[in-house]
């Protein structure tokens, strides 16, 4: 299934994340509780990002695509659209990274406030390996 890119958020770090608002995968990844940080293994779960597309693979039937390259990036509290290089430097942190973490919300937050994304219980997902 296609992800509007306007449904996500790409986050460049040592450990990236991708954001998912509104994912047809949102029930069938584990709900997420970490308020401490220890962000756990989605098992049965890969990521293969690519600077067109980022596959999201999950166990059976589901996943997702996002079109990468028209999806915004956010890096160091700047947000850039449709950045190609963007794109690329936030596949590059999840290759060095060996996946990313992948957190599904009913909808993008406004402020990033990562204590509340990982410890309120709303969101689900965890670290996605790459897939080989």
């Amino acid at each position: 299934m296609l992800l509007n890119p306007e449904n996500t958020l790409f986050v460049r770090g040592t450990t990236p994340v991708l954001l998912l608002a509104e994912a047809p995968v949102h029930d069938v990844l584990p709900a997420l509780i970490a308020p401490d940080g220890a962000i756990p293994v989605c098992d049965g779960w890969g990521i293969v990002p690519k600077l067109t597309t980022c596959v999201v693979d999950g166990p059976g039937e589901h996943g997702l695509i996002v079109p990468a390259m028209a999806a915004p990036v956010l890096d160091g509290g700047a947000v850039s659209d449709d950045d190609p290089e963007a794109a690329s430097a936030w596949c590059a942190d999840a290759e060095q990274a060996g996946g990313a973490v992948v957190l599904s919300l009913d909808r993008l937050p406004e402020v990033l406030d990562w204590s509340h994304l990982l410890g309120s219980g709303t969101a689900h997902g965890g670290f996605v390996p790459l897939l080989s």
